[in-house]
């Protein structure tokens, strides 16, 4: 009997996480990727605002890739063709190297429904990678304790941002896991998350 409880728990879990998937892509859809210009043309419906939101610069390992990737490809114009090659190969070298950076630029977003990281490169936010409000157990300012789950760590590190972490339930409801990031307003943040910060 406690085992078909339990079942019914975790089923409950997982159907409000999906139901909380929909409406949180739902809303985040409806605005631009700089919500500051307000909702997209083609919504039909004015959505509510988002709850907390900031971009996030790419993370350093993708940096120093995009700056080696940009070093070789100037280099190997330097080796074949000389000074000149490398004159007329540096601009687009620079901006392909720019474009990249920029479209590596994600964008941390917490609606009614969910928390979710989306990508400016992408065409919109993946269910996979939203987590709903009811699965939040826990947001800590500073690093998590030795007793949390293994850490997840998303975002990379900006001026001014104060690291948080987040306990949650997975999507069946039986692990928890947790994450960290680097927020502008830990409180502004948690609030959000409809949880006290600890």
């Amino acid at each position: 009997m406690a085992g078909r409880r339990r079942r019914e728990a975790d089923r409950s879990t997982a159907v409000r996480a999906e139901h909380e998937r929909r409406r949180h892509l739902v809303q985040v859809g409806a605005y631009r990727f700089s919500p500051a210009r307000g909702a997209r043309r083609s919504a039909t419906v004015t959505p509510a605002p988002l709850r907390y939101w900031q971009y996030d610069p790419a993370r350093p390992w993708l940096v120093v890739t995009v700056l080696a990737v940009v070093a070789a490809w100037l280099g190997t114009a330097a080796w074949i063709g000389g000074p000149s090659t490398v004159a007329g190969e540096a601009p687009v070298a620079v901006l392909a190297g720019l474009a990249v950076l920029a479209l590596s630029t994600t964008r941390l977003t917490v609606s009614d429904a969910g928390v979710s990281s989306d990508a400016a490169g992408l065409l919109g936010a993946s269910s996979r990678h939203v987590l709903g409000t009811s699965q939040v157990l826990a947001v800590r300012r500073g690093t998590p304790p030795a007793d949390w789950p293994e850490v997840a760590r998303h975002g990379g590190w900006w001026p001014g941002r104060a690291p948080v972490a987040v306990r949650h339930l997975s999507d069946d409801g039986a692990t928890e896991r947790a994450f960290t990031t680097r927020v502008r307003n830990p409180e502004a943040f948690a609030a959000a998350l409809g949880r006290p910060l600890d």
